[in-house]
């Protein structure tokens, strides 16, 4: 059975038999099932949709001539990348209508371990919202990356099994999955009937046979027309991104103007705080994918039904009876911003502001806010590199709107707009640190860090070429480590703006408001102190130590040359 069955109560309401606790009357509902407007009104009952039509009720709302659809579900995400714990999150997304997420919780995985998606579930229990998490598979992403603990498969059966994961995260350890890694292929079995979620970015040909054969079944990192719309002709789900780094949507919104909306959903993977209070949250993937042709229809199953039918959340993404009432009411198809948000029935959200009280407070385990444990004292001579002018070296140039980077060979004679960035690994005082050279934030001088760094979370830090940025880099790493993890920029041995993240370096403990004004100071000092030429440094530079996309990452290990799955040198 996909859903469970009402209660006798609910039957008795959906019958008529009894008043229903709130009708909704006047407005247009709905069909995500034939894309219809139904003139009709919305009853509730015991938190489900029971019944379309006038009926007897405790609560009457007049939404005459509003437009009455599901609650949005982001299809992919990452709680850790809003830098807010739970119940902020859920305050911050509620009023721009989404009322669901599939979250991958493998930032504090790859920290905490098992604990601390435990202490996660935990907190999301209660609120008004649907918070469901996957089992992380890759924890580490690869051999590559030194995490605080690892999962392996039977780590993911737990989470399926005794914390209620609905699914197994994506699948990031491409290569694993393609050659038939045995440790790889068990966590795909664990999954049993449940999802397994992919991560295949330029994966394609044989290569992406071989990767749905061995059981995966989405993808959110398509960046081309091509490669999304040939993993669709081939039967995988995609996921359109349009997060704070990585903005694919405009791009692979065509495969759905030429071919439908079967088998493709919305999702932000990671959206800073800032972003998610200006532009939105799933809601801002459904006016763009409107503003871009696809008819408001199709872009409401894009951005609720969809995702619900590949997640197995058989009571979300439709106002039929039957279905949990998580129900925006709009008063029009073009900006996507609701006047009301329901969730289970209740009023969360009103003209852009959350209800008051309609979210209860989760606090942080006191234990998640103890996690920088650098082997010994950073020092400047840890980030020197003696460039020879007449070697050539190996450059991680940044692409702009893109989580990719291209592998660049440059002689050291020519390496002046290029930067030294380096990680540390703060988990296991190993003292080890990795340096290598990256192209194109265009920093000047000083050194920004940060502790959220996809997906084992060491500490990155990024300078200039010359000794006075070898300081300011050691600076900054100590820094960190004496706020508990983070985000900084300093110069001259001075602090210009921080954001300190005590939930395992990661998360804030702050209001989405807070955390956003101080992600605000910190990237206007940034660009108009350091001279950080790219629009999202701080996204950008989390994701410059993921070992899975391609063309070069660097970890704590040194460069790595995903392409060939590699460890490789800084010279050629």
């Amino acid at each position: 059975m996909s859903r469970l069955p009402g209660s006798l109560g609910s039957l008795a309401a959906a019958r008529g038999d009894v008043p229903v606790e709130l009708l909704l009357f006047g407005g247009k509902v709905f069909s995500s099932a034939t894309r219809e407007w139904i003139q009709t009104d919305l009853a509730i009952s015991n938190g489900v949709v029971v019944g379309w039509g006038e009926r007897e009720a405790a609560t009457r709302i007049d939404v005459t001539g509003k437009y009455l659809i599901p609650g949005f579900i982001d299809a992919h995400m990452h709680l850790e990348s809003t830098k807010l714990w739970v119940d902020e999150f859920v305050r911050a997304v509620l009023p721009s209508g989404t009322t669901a997420v599939v979250a991958d919780p493998h930032e504090l995985a790859n920290v905490f371990g098992i604990p601390g998606v435990a202490a996660l579930i935990e907190a999301a229990s209660g609120l008004p919202f649907t918070f469901a998490v996957v089992a992380s598979s890759c924890v580490p992403a690869s051999p590559f990356e030194s995490p605080g603990a690892e999962l392996g498969a039977t780590e993911v059966a737990e989470l399926l099994d005794n914390h209620g994961a609905i699914g197994v995260a994506e699948m990031m350890n491409y290569p694993g999955v393609i050659s038939g890694d045995p440790e790889v292929m068990a966590k795909i079995r664990a999954a049993g009937t449940r999802r397994v979620d992919g991560h295949a970015p330029m994966v394609t040909g044989r290569a992406l046979d071989a990767y749905l054969v061995a059981g995966v079944e989405s993808d959110h990192e398509c960046t081309t027309f091509e490669e999304a719309h040939e993993k669709r002709q081939k039967g995988m789900w995609i996921f359109i991104r349009e997060g704070s780094a990585s903005k694919n949507l405009n791009e692979l919104i065509k495969t759905v103007l030429i071919s439908g909306v079967d088998h493709v959903a919305l999702c932000t993977d990671d959206r800073e705080p800032s972003m998610l209070l200006e532009a939105g949250h799933v809601n801002d993937c459904v006016r763009m994918a409107v503003a871009a042709g696809v008819s408001p229809e199709d872009a409401i199953v894009l951005g609720s039904t969809n995702a619900a039918e590949y997640h197995h959340l058989y009571n979300l993404g439709s106002l039929s009876p039957g279905y949990q009432a998580d129900v925006q009411v709009l008063g029009n198809l073009v900006d996507f911003k609701p006047e009301m948000v329901f969730c289970r029935g209740s009023l969360v959200a009103a003209n852009g502001s959350i209800v008051a009280k309609s979210v209860p407070s989760r606090p942080v385990p006191q234990w998640m806010m103890s996690s920088m444990h650098l082997g010994t004292k950073v020092a400047p001579a840890d980030f020197s590199l003696k460039l020879d002018p007449s070697a050539t070296y190996r450059v991680i140039e940044i692409l702009r709107n893109s989580l990719s980077t291209r592998a660049l060979e440059i002689r050291g004679a020519e390496l002046g707009d290029c930067a030294k960035i380096a990680v540390l690994e703060r988990h296991r005082q190993t003292g080890r640190i990795g340096v290598g050279l990256v192209k194109g934030f265009g920093i000047k001088r000083g050194a920004i860090a940060s502790t959220v760094a996809h997906d084992a979370h060491n500490l990155m830090v990024v300078g200039g070429l010359g000794e006075a940025a070898d300081r300011d880099m050691a600076f900054a790493a100590s820094v960190l480590a004496r706020i508990g993890g983070g985000q900084v920029a300093v110069l001259d041995g001075e602090v210009l703006a921080a954001i300190p993240l005590p939930v395992g370096g990661l998360i804030s403990n702050l209001t989405a408001v807070e955390v956003a004004r101080e992600l605000d100071a910190l990237e206007d000092a940034v660009k108009e102190t350091l001279g950080v030429e790219h629009p999202a440094p701080f996204m950008t530079l989390s994701f410059l130590g993921l070992s899975v996309i391609p063309e070069l990452r660097i970890t704590d290990l040194g460069l790595i040359d995903v392409v060939n799955f590699s460890v490789t040198s800084l010279t050629t």
